[in-house]
């Protein structure tokens, strides 16, 4: 995925989860953060974020903040993508490449099934599959995690994932790690243990989980290398 007209800039502060105060070319600037996460590790003053300038007049702000170069003792900063929007346009295209179906599978995005609503509605062959995607910001000493911030909703999409691999409908759990240098990934446990609890128990049903890490330039991100799932 390629972002237009990207700029850097210097994190002054966060007023609220959806704005943040940048300092470009010494002239503050509100801007729309495209992450309602706490990201309180990341966005700290004076970091280095980058920003994608919108084309809509109409809007209030002229820039999304989209990613972060998180600053790391003894070793040079890991550039982070933000954008909780990007993980599935990101999946969308590593699914075309054929990596995961046939390269005759169709996908669809944002179908309803039942009473659940998935991110991506497979078809290969005479077999529906379904897939949700999780995009994933928090790192720690090499180790990814998820959630950032209680999920009830991630709960949900991961009991609604479960009943579909019960009825006999392949499911599939796509962690979108939005960064390189990552080693494993791990339920965030610390922070919300319901959400662990219920990705357990979808492996164990059998619903297919897969974790990949991103190659992220300040203007792009491209879904790139498997990464070990650590339950």
């Amino acid at each position: 995925m390629q972002y237009a007209s990207v700029i850097r800039g210097q994190f002054c502060s966060r007023p609220n989860r959806f704005l943040a105060v940048v300092r470009i070319g010494g002239q503050e600037e509100i801007v729309h953060v495209k992450n309602t996460g706490r990201c309180r590790e990341l966005l700290i003053p004076e970091c280095t974020v980058y920003l994608s300038r919108s084309d809509n007049p109409n809007r209030k702000t002229k820039y999304d903040l989209i990613a972060v170069e998180k600053q790391r003792e003894g070793k040079p900063p890991l550039l982070i993508n933000l954008d909780s929007q990007i993980p599935n346009a990101a999946a969308a295209e590593w699914l075309e490449t054929g990596s995961l179906f046939s390269a005759n599978a169709v996908f669809r995005r944002e179908v309803t099934h039942g009473s659940s609503r998935f991110d991506f509605s497979i078809m290969d062959g005479n077999i529906q599959s379904f897939l949700e995607v999780k995009g994933v910001t928090l790192e720690q000493d090499g180790i990814a995690l998820f959630p950032d911030a209680p999920t009830l909703r991630g709960v949900k999409h991961l009991q609604e994932l479960t009943a579909c691999q019960q009825a006999e409908i392949p499911a599939y759990l796509l962690l979108v790690i939005q960064m390189k240098e990552i080693h494993a990934f791990r339920p965030n446990d610390a922070m919300h243990p319901q959400f662990g609890e219920a990705l357990r128990r979808a492996a164990a049903a059998g619903v297919t989980l897969l974790a990949r890490d991103c190659i992220v330039t300040p203007d792009s991100i491209t879904i790139d290398a498997p990464v070990p799932i650590q339950l």
